[in-house]
């Protein structure tokens, strides 16, 4: 018993000799800070709660359907990145393009961000099965309100985007494919909805 008490004593003159002075452990407070409103006198934790989505239960008729559906799951949470990012990449190639001052320096900006895009997506392009680049075009569209086939045009003239048009039109794909969130793509939405919220 007082090799313990002995043991224990030690362990508590080193902890006391290495701490510095700084703020001893059974103090310390384990939890989160909030913030928080005072209302009649009393402080009160004021926390806002994310959206919690809450969509009815689903019932597959068969086998295929599931496996569909967990595919539609793999699928968006891997092409919904790419198109966050490519928003993103509208956003600040438009902003930027604000500020040149003529034509010829937008041209040049444009084909320097075209350059730019190609080595850095290209590669993950490439590993795309063929139905996750024909969702990434519609979450293209989810995520900047315009399909692949006008952003192209905006930027690019509507020569490229008709090249690409075409080139896309080989495959079985189009690039003025539309989002529907309502109506054929409201299985997509909920999908996407719930892994953006992290419920999925």
């Amino acid at each position: 018993m007082k090799l313990w008490i002995y043991i224990t004593f030690i362990l508590l003159i080193g902890f006391a000799s290495n701490s510095g002075g700084q703020e001893p452990l059974h103090t310390s407070i384990r939890g989160y800070k909030v913030p928080a409103i005072v209302r009649n006198g009393d402080t009160i934790p004021h926390i806002t709660l994310r959206l919690v989505y809450v969509y009815p239960k689903l019932r597959f008729k068969n086998k295929r359907q599931e496996r569909y559906y967990y595919k539609l799951v793999r699928d968006v949470k891997k092409t919904l990145p790419i198109a966050k990012e490519i928003r993103n990449v509208v956003i600040e190639t438009y902003e930027f393009l604000e500020t040149l001052p003529d034509d010829e320096a937008k041209q040049r900006h444009i084909k320097a961000v075209e350059k730019g895009l190609k080595k850095q997506y290209t590669p993950r392009m490439k590993k795309l099965t063929f139905s996750q680049g024909k969702l990434l075009i519609k979450l293209v569209d989810r995520e900047c309100n315009q399909s692949s086939f006008r952003l192209v045009r905006a930027f690019m003239g509507p020569f490229k985007a008709g090249f690409y048009q075409t080139f896309a039109a080989l495959f079985g794909a189009s690039l003025k494919k539309e989002y529907h969130p309502e109506d054929e793509d409201r299985m997509i939405e909920r999908v996407a909805t719930l892994v953006e919220n992290g419920q999925l």
